[in-house]
């Protein structure tokens, strides 16, 4: 950190060795400097978790997180943990402090992932203030509450047909698109002719549509991703093959709003019969269908996870190879030959012939 301050010049080292943290511990300088504090008598001011709440929000959030991710921490400091800890002092929150916590949020309903999804917010706002000096001592560790391993739903390949044969136009090309190719919602708003080889028959997935900032930000998971194309989804996006542009768009030639598409689905798995799903629904839906054919790994590399951790959910449908394994069991077996036997063996029968000798 180098900066000048009435004629000044002060350098010092930031407790985070990050650009954000440089600028907020700058910052607070600063401003201590103007109440007139010596640098060098400088201790770490004490904040409450409101105070530091805010700043960890616009240093940190912001210019690490995309909009969707600020807005859900947003959202779950402003209702639940600046309402909370927003006046205790960060280094008076303990573990009690944090299991209360738990307890109320459980006791108006709130599910354990919903306050799991809490507390992580709240681990990384208190490592951060760690991080940045504003914390001295380590924050305390949260223990996550225990939640039973998700239910994947995905579609059998009877209804994915049924809820192509009741889709049309540019929303049936777009289920396709998700059955074939396991891409997210965002993903397949936000892909453009560009991305597509068509000498190859590969589609590159490349950015993601956000709906805060109508346009194109980078995939959920920061890397991009290469899928082969179907037959069918192949020759169906050839048939109108353009230079330029979005893939998938309305009539105003922008991409379908979120609210819009979710509507689509939710008519034609009406008009099909089929239960409630989502558009995340034809994306395990492609995983699932492809586990059982392929391995996990090349299931996690198709669907850009960057661990093997998540694709492990699918990992129900991809035990063909452990009942193939089993199955070995019930195959008659053939004769054991008499040579190799272990040493132990050989020795105690050479014992029992000369025993019999004798």
């Amino acid at each position: 950190m180098d900066f000048w301050f009435e004629h000044v010049r002060y350098r010092k080292r930031s407790p985070e060795n990050t650009m954000a943290g440089a600028k907020a511990y700058e910052a607070s300088l600063r401003h201590r400097l103007a109440r007139g504090e010596h640098m060098d008598s400088m201790a770490p001011e004490r904040q409450t978790f409101g105070q530091f709440a805010e700043v960890w929000f616009t240093s940190y959030v912001e210019t690490n997180n995309k909009p969707s991710e600020q807005r859900r921490k947003r959202d779950v400091l402003r209702t639940s943990l600046v309402p909370y800890f927003g006046k205790t002092y960060l280094d008076a929150i303990s573990k009690k402090d944090i299991e209360l916590y738990k307890a109320l949020e459980q006791g108006k309903g709130r599910g354990n992932k919903t306050i799991n999804n809490k507390l992580t917010v709240l681990r990384k706002c208190l490592t951060t203030a760690h991080d940045w000096g504003a914390l001295a001592k380590a924050p305390p560790a949260i223990k996550q509450l225990k939640c039973p391993p998700p239910i994947t739903d995905f579609l059998t390949q009877e209804e994915a047909e049924r809820l192509l044969a009741h889709a049309q136009g540019v929303i049936y090309e777009m289920i396709l698109a998700a059955l074939r190719t396991g891409m997210r919602r965002g993903e397949i708003r936000g892909l453009q002719w560009e991305a597509i080889d068509w000498d190859n028959r590969i589609l590159t997935v490349r950015h993601s549509f956000c709906d805060y900032t109508q346009g194109l930000t980078s995939p959920k998971s920061n890397r991009e991703r290469h899928i082969p194309l179907a037959d069918d989804l192949y020759q169906v996006l050839r048939a109108r093959r353009k230079a330029t542009g979005y893939v998938f768009t309305n009539r105003r030639g922008r991409p379908f709003p979120q609210q819009t598409v979710l509507r689509y689905l939710r008519d034609i798995q009406t008009a099909a019969g089929l239960r409630k799903i989502g558009w995340h629904t034809l994306r395990h839906t492609f995983a699932s269908h492809l586990a059982t054919r392929v391995s996990l790994r090349t299931v996690q590399e198709l669907l850009g996870h960057s661990t093997i951790t998540m694709t492990m959910r699918y990992s129900h449908v991809s035990a063909f190879h452990l009942r193939a394994a089993i199955d070995l069991l019930s195959v008659p077996s053939a004769p054991m030959p008499k040579f190799g036997q272990p040493v132990g063996n050989h020795e105690a029968g050479e014992q029992k012939t000369m025993a019999n000798a004798h």
